[in-house]
């Protein structure tokens, strides 16, 4: 009896030791985030109108806004930290930001590598059809067929989805979707698969080369992604969230960037 609980004791002391080492020995990112006095932020300019890049170099968009908004409501200076997307994540790991608020799907692949703050947005994905088919395809399923080259960005929703839902087509991935939506543009491609936004915005503007499809064919929360194992932090951007939304804060952001195109000409 008395080793069965001098054993039961030793166990406890030594689990009471590993959850000190591991659960305390990481600081949480709002306190670190609070004592440099910086909320750093990746994300990669180029989704528009997400987060993109100015003529004279600024970086704008819906998510700066609102993570400068956050970076204010805590009293720290908002650093952006522009990252190519098949690293983004692993950045997030290493420490060289404090948060992903880059218009990310929350996917249960990243979910095993992140946390999720609630979801923030709602998108879809859709296709940009060049417009020599327009009287060709008329649906979004027309395009799974050998004979059509698709286009998308690689490490992205847009992507799986083109995977997924066109395994007969051939798909080709680029660097960034600047780069891809270009071979629809440019005849080298017969379709774009990507987020709806950015493919509504790209189709007002390009009008001769491309037609949009706007029936959305998958579900995408987005969400502000951040390091493994923080209570505290994800705390914060919940109930940060919820304020924003019940104060007009929100809805202020979104209408600048999502009901007006004022901006536009700054990007071109």
């Amino acid at each position: 009896m008395k080793f069965g609980l001098k054993k039961a004791l030793s166990s406890v002391a030594l689990v009471g030791a590993l959850f000190s080492a591991t659960g305390y020995a990481a600081e949480p990112a709002i306190d670190s985030i609070l004592s440099s006095g910086e909320l750093k932020v990746c994300f990669e300019a180029g989704y528009i109108p997400f987060e993109m890049k100015t003529k004279d170099g600024r970086f704008i968009g819906f998510d700066i806004d609102i993570a400068k908004h956050m970076a204010r409501s805590i009293d720290v200076k908002f650093v952006p930290v522009n990252t190519a997307w098949d690293g983004i994540i692993p950045a997030l790991q290493t420490g060289k930001c404090d948060i992903i608020i880059g218009g990310m799907a929350i996917t249960p692949q990243r979910n095993l590598k992140v946390m999720f703050a609630d979801t923030y947005i709602e998108i879809g994905q859709t296709v940009l059809i060049k417009s020599e088919l327009e009287d060709k395809v008329t649906s979004f399923r027309d395009l799974n067929d050998p004979k059509y080259r698709l286009a998308s960005q690689i490490g992205t929703t847009g992507a799986q989805a083109a995977k997924k839902y066109f395994p007969k087509a051939t798909l080709d991935l680029f660097e960034t979707s600047a780069d891809a939506v270009l071979q629809v543009a440019n005849g080298k491609a017969d379709a774009f698969v990507y987020d709806l936004p950015y493919n509504a915005l790209y189709a007002s503007q390009h009008k001769d080369t491309v037609v949009h499809l706007d029936q959305s064919f998958t579900y995408e929360p987005l969400g502000w992604a951040i390091r493994q194992n923080d209570p505290n932090f994800l705390n914060f951007l919940n109930n940060y969230l919820v304020q924003i939304k019940k104060d007009g804060s929100y809805d202020r952001i979104y209408d600048k960037w999502f009901k007006s195109d004022a901006w536009v000409d700054s990007i071109q």
